[in-house]
């Protein structure tokens, strides 16, 4: 079953917000090199602990700031299929992200906004 593995929280200005979460809940922060866009990984926690870790960007043009949920899938075609067929669109299209997998975002019919991934350590 798919499950929710990473957070993003979006702002304008995250070298402003970073701060805040620092300073009350501890969380660490690393700027992900190599990306298609600038990015921060968010380690929330002991690995040990549940929980998950998450990440900071900038919002992409026509989106606004807030909170996207991402979903472990083992096929990112055949979820976006699925996706499609059952009243959702994909907003934003397949992108390799360098030694993590392959992402896209999607709306459900309610025009509520997650990622699905697909791990691969070899995309690019």
């Amino acid at each position: 079953m798919p499950r929710v593995i990473h957070f993003e929280i979006y702002t304008e200005n995250p070298e402003a917000v970073r701060p805040f979460y620092e300073k009350v809940f501890d969380w660490k922060f690393k700027k992900f090199e190599g990306g298609p866009m600038e990015y921060w990984v968010i380690t929330t926690g002991d690995e040990k602990e549940p929980g998950i870790n998450g990440g900071i960007t900038r919002p992409r043009e026509g989106q606004s700031p807030g909170t996207i949920n991402t979903i472990v899938v083992s096929s990112l075609d055949k979820f976006i299929a699925k996706i499609e067929q059952s009243g959702g669109r994909i907003c934003v299209p397949r992108m390799a992200i360098p030694t993590i997998g392959w992402l896209a975002y999607a709306q459900d019919p309610q025009d509520n906004v997650f990622g699905i991934l697909e791990p691969d350590v070899k995309a690019k």
